[in-house]
């Protein structure tokens, strides 16, 4: 019964001050006991305080661009910006200068605008130019608008290699001539724009070269000159080709002196760690392209000796005698033979009128000879030399007394990695080769102190990023504990601190009974205990209306008391 009385005591008392329906309608009556002035001071502070923390939000916010067009020419762009500054349309340009910003939520209204004012007007146009033919159009004009396609075409192209940005191709195609020796080549001019930090190697620089050459008739590689932005030549020949030299050649030596390198590096890193040595190897290769033919002929042995051919001749003829009136000139013997003869001598001739007999015989040997015929051609790049020399540092050895100390390898072990080393270059005596392998200590190397912290770029970049933000939370703050805060005090003072009750009594008047408040029951609010009361009156009205007529009759007795 003592507990239904505390819970009904409190239907009428007021919400605690420490609760927050008590500390608003404290701020309320504080408000409403301001005069005038006050209010307007409190109303001005407030805004200032609400104006710098949206001023240092906004100042701090990038703003909502989206980019209106990009990759425009000059002329163009001077006449999109007019056009943007006669509608009002704020904008901004990119720091390389190649975009127009507008702000995102305009930007596709300003496009549709500016196309239907023809901008931009620039661009590259290809054979579609060629859909639309006019009547009348003469020959050079039909020349001519071939000639601008073509050169559209080709830039689109080029334009589609990731590496290229923009493309401009200029063509001179010279008049056709039935004369032979007045024919000239077409030649091209084309200039490319590379993007940030791209270069284009020697195989895309011929690429385009061949692309050009190949689309117009009758025009070679040669007549095709390519371009960078900066004005940098990229088809001119290379000058070491130029004084007689191979790039490719420098390369490959390059190339094989780092494979015997790394053949060094594979054998001696197990055995001394890795960077406790040295080595350099210098190939001198031979790139000459020798090609020799020899023919040789020697005589066969006499054993081995084979007639080739073999040719006889031989002749016989009878002489006549003398013949005439016989007298003392005719009559006279015949004269000698005064050539050598290969047959038996012929008896002379008598003066019975009989003819002499006189023969020859001649013969003609060959024998076949031992003949070769040679061609060699050697191979390119041949190792002509090798030079070796390899350095090892010394050896870091724990005296009995725990100190390092360095000693320098011993010649047996010097003769052995030599040994190593011949076998792994390929060692060849017969053309020169020389290994060097010694032993000396390494200097330590001296690397340069890193920059104070102050002075890194990055960190110097981050410290101007957070101090945007460092003076966003300063500003914050200041609003808060230099306006908004005396302000809440000056209103809404926080509520006294309350001790807590011990027990509470009834007056002496009454049975005697000293009731003590729950824990629960001092826990609850006001609304809580309103509703907990309600909830009473629902269940037992009996009770609660028992219970009043008591308070009912207690207070009459206390008046007439």
């Amino acid at each position: 019964m003592a507990t239904a009385e505390n819970t009904a005591g409190e239907l009428a008392a007021p919400p605690p001050a420490g609760s927050l329906r008590g500390r608003l309608q404290q701020a309320s009556a504080n408000i409403r006991a301001l005069n005038q002035q006050q209010k307007i001071a409190a109303a001005v502070a407030l805004a200032l305080a609400v104006a710098l923390i949206a001023g240092a939000l906004l100042w701090n916010r990038a703003p909502a661009e989206a980019v209106l067009f990009s990759q425009f020419d000059e002329h163009d762009g001077g006449e999109i910006i007019a056009a943007l500054q006669q509608q009002n349309v704020p904008y901004s340009i990119s720091g390389d200068g190649r975009a127009i910003l507008v702000p995102a939520s305009v930007v596709h209204e300003t496009r549709l605008r500016l196309a239907a004012a023809g901008l931009p007007k620039g661009g590259l146009v290809g054979f579609e130019i060629m859909d639309v033919q006019k009547l009348g159009v003469s020959q050079f004009n039909e020349q001519v608008t071939y000639q601008r396609a073509l050169e559209g075409e080709l830039a689109r192209t080029i334009q589609s290699i990731a590496s290229v940005l923009g493309a401009r191709v200029h063509l001179a195609m010279p008049k056709q001539t039935a004369f032979l020796r007045d024919d000239q080549k077409p030649t091209a001019s084309v200039m490319v724009q590379m993007r940030p930090g791209r270069v284009l190697d020697g195989n895309q620089v011929a690429g385009i070269v061949h692309l050009v050459a190949s689309s117009v008739p009758k025009m070679s590689d040669s007549g095709v000159t390519l371009v960078d932005q900066n004005g940098e030549l990229l088809t001119r020949e290379d000058p070491l080709r130029r004084s007689g030299l191979d790039p490719t050649q420098l390369r490959y030596v390059e190339e094989v002196e780092a494979s015997l390198n790394r053949r060094i590096e594979n054998i001696l890193t197990p055995m001394f760690g890795k960077g406790n040595f040295r080595a350099q190897v210098a190939a001198d290769i031979d790139f000459n392209q020798v090609e020799q033919t020899a023919e040789t002929y020697r005589p066969n042995p006499a054993p081995e000796q084979a007639i080739r051919s073999q040719q006889s001749t031989e002749q016989q003829n009878r002489e006549q005698g003398p013949q005439g009136v016989p007298g003392a000139l005719t009559n006279q013997p015949p004269v000698p033979a005064t050539a050598p003869l290969t047959a038996p001598p012929v008896p002379p001739q008598t003066g019975n009128g009989q003819q002499g007999l006189s023969s020859s015989r001649t013969a003609v040997l060959n024998y076949e000879l031992d003949r070769t015929i040679q061609h060699v051609k050697q191979a390119l790049g041949q190792v002509k030399r090798l030079s070796v020399a390899v350095v090892i540092n010394h050896r870091i050895v724990q005296l009995p007394t725990g100190e390092p100390q360095t000693l320098p390898i011993g010649d047996e072990e010097i003769a052995r990695i030599t040994s190593l080393v011949r076998e792994a270059v390929g060692y060849n005596a017969t053309r020169g080769d020389t290994i060097n392998v010694t032993s000396s200590q390494f200097a330590e190397s001296t690397s340069t102190p890193a920059p104070p912290l102050w002075k890194d770029p990055e960190m110097v970049e981050m410290g101007k990023e957070g101090g945007k933000y460092l003076l966003v939370l300063v500003a914050v703050l200041f609003a808060y504990f230099a306006i908004v805060r005396p302000l809440l005090r000056t209103v809404a003072p926080p509520p006294p601190r309350e001790e807590p009750k011990i027990e509470a009594e009834e007056d002496e008047e009454d049975e005697g009974v000293e009731v003590e408040l729950s824990s629960a029951a001092r826990a609850e609010d006001y609304e809580a205990r309103l509703a907990r009361a309600r909830d009473m009156a629902r269940e037992d009205p009996k009770n609660v209306a028992e219970l009043i007529k008591q308070w009912m009759g207690a207070n009459e007795e206390g008046g007439h008391k």
